[in-house]
Order: structure tokens, then sequence, then C-alpha cells
């Protein structure tokens, strides 16, 4: 049901043409007090406003409200807007829910600092370079070296990783290619030009690495592609690893992700640091996260597989001891 404050500009516009003058003066002024209304309020109170633009999933929104409101206390007002309101929206960061929302408000109010909220790395990284400090997010994946790692926790004998991009995505594994040698792994990047050389790099990719780690990479992992590289590694006895949770109900083997209270915890930090210094922190996973696989794929492949919490713990136990070298 439509709220009676989010009154679309159109209907407006049309109901103006029936008015007088004095009366087109004051719906003039009623409409502007509706749009205003969500600032009017969060100022009235002392507190300061943060808006959210949803994804359009009701309940997705519903629930990463309630936990968002939970991390913020009473330190700000948490305020859902229409697309009309976020236009005229001046007083506070806007969070946003997915791509969508995130083009959706970029588009109409250039001005807002926004904190996205369910995107990924090559979604969002373009829009950070062009507008740092004022654009963030909270990536709902994994890193890369986390995901590297569940591939070796489930093959423990693994020791060299394949990986398929792009020409413009391949930056997405310059860090984790260097990162790799401290966790006695190597990696290889197999480059595609093309749609039609995305198979037959695979297949080269495949007969190098242990298994295939799938970056969030658009352009070679969507919905167009995911079911011939699954199926053309699963013939050559590979498995995928990654890129996100959708793709493992897809097949891929396993992927790590963030849960939802670890997202709304860490961009509630985010807020904060906004509402301190005037600039967002750069985006960033939690530092929480949780392993899904496919225990269906895995009895295909004859791999026997440890539970989501072994996987994760072995994973956060190589990690801290990397981290315990480091600070010797």
């Amino acid at each position: 049901m439509e709220k009676p404050a989010l009154f679309s500009l159109h209907r407006i516009v049309s109901a103006l043409k029936s008015l007088t003058t004095p009366a087109i003066l004051c719906a003039v002024t009623m409409a502007a007090i509706l749009v205003a209304a969500p600032a009017a309020f969060a100022q009235s109170n002392g507190r300061a406003p943060v808006y959210l633009a949803g994804s359009g999933n009701a309940a997705l929104d519903q629930h990463i409200q309630k936990l968002l409101e939970e991390n913020l206390e009473s330190e700000n007002d948490l305020i859902p807007i229409s697309d009309e309101q976020a236009a005229l929206t001046q007083d506070g960061p806007i969070v946003t829910l997915g791509p969508r929302a995130f083009s959706r408000i970029r588009q109409i109010n250039r001005k807002a600092p926004v904190l996205a909220l369910l995107v990924e790395p090559d979604f969002l990284q373009g829009f950070v370079r062009r507008s740092p400090e004022q654009v963030s997010g909270v990536y709902h994946g994994a890193p890369l070296l986390r995901q590297a790692l569940i591939g070796k926790a489930i093959l423990p004998q693994a020791t060299r990783i394949a990986l398929i991009s792009t020409t413009d995505t391949a930056e997405l594994y310059d860090t984790l290619i260097d990162q790799l040698p401290a966790y006695k792994l190597e990696a290889r990047l197999f480059v595609v030009d093309d749609d039609k050389q995305l198979i037959p790099t695979l297949i080269r990719a495949l007969s190098y690495g242990d298994f295939l780690l799938a970056a969030p990479d658009n352009a070679i992992y969507n919905p167009r592609t995911i079911k011939h590289v699954l199926l053309t590694a699963y013939r050559r006895n590979r498995i995928v690893i990654g890129p996100s949770q959708a793709y493992v109900k897809a097949g891929s083997l396993a992927s790590g992700y963030a849960p939802f209270p670890a997202m709304a915890e860490m961009a509630a930090g985010y807020l904060q640091t906004f509402f301190e210094t005037g600039a967002f922190p750069p985006p960033g996973y939690p530092s929480q996260s949780r392993v899904e696989i496919n225990e269906q794929v895995a009895r295909s492949l004859n791999i026997p597989l440890d539970t989501r919490e072994q996987i994760a713990q072995a994973v956060e136990k190589w990690l801290q001891e990397q981290r315990g070298q480091g600070d010797e």
C-alpha cells in the first residue's frame, strides 16, 4: 500500500491542472512538506538522518532496515525514502540496497553521499574512484583470499589455482596473486578477449589449476555463461569456488559470504565515521565470513566435505597464523 506522504510528482502535476491560483499555491506548499517530511522529522528530534533506498524486495529491505536500526541505536534516524524524496535530499547520507537502488540514486541525486550495500567490487569501484569519500560500500561476498582458502580447505592437496578474466577485469586478481605464496598456493590468470574464447580459455585454465576460483566479475560469470563454465569444469573433474552464494545454488561447489548482521554492523561504523569526518572509509568486506557449500555437487565429484563451520574455521586459522607471522 502506498504511504500518504509518498505522492509521486506526476500525480501532483496532474492535480494542479484543475486548481485555481490560490489553490495551486497551497498544493505546492503541501507537496513540498510531504516530500521533505523525512528530513523534517529527523531534524525535529535532534538526531541526524540516514536515508534508505530499498532494493524492491520488501522482506529483504525490512530485514536489513531492522539490522541497521539495531546497530545505529539512538544515534540516527533511519528513514526509507522514495526516489522523489531522494532527489531533494541534502541533509544526510543515503544507504542503498543492491546495484539497482544505487544506480537510481546516483542518477537522480549526484550530490548525495551514498553508502552501497549488497554490491560487489567490480560494480562499485569506478564510482568510488570518481567520488572518493562520498561514495563507499560494504561488499556482501568474501575477499578473494578467503575464497581461495576455502578451496584449499576442501582440497588440501591443491597448490595451483586457475583464474579467468577479461583484459578490463584482470586487476581484480592482482592483490590475490601476491598473497597466495604465503599460503603455499600459486595462481595463473588466463585472459579472455571475447566471448568465443571463453570456453577454450577455460579449458586451458582447468588443465593448469587444481580448482577454478571465480571472482565477482560479471563480464565472465553471469547468468548467460555460468552453466557453460560449470559444465566444462565438472566434465574435467575440477571444482569451482565462488563467486557468491547464488552461484553455489547454480552449481559452484562452495563460496564465502558475509552474513547480514556483519554487513549492518560495518555499515553503521561507516556512517558514524561519515558523521564525524564528512567522509566514508574506502569500501570493503566485513571481517566475519561464512561458507555456503553445494553437497550435491560434492557427491557427484566424490569429494568428501567437512561441515561449513569446519571449513570456515580452517580458513580463519590460516589467516590468523599469517597475521601472527606478520606481527613478529
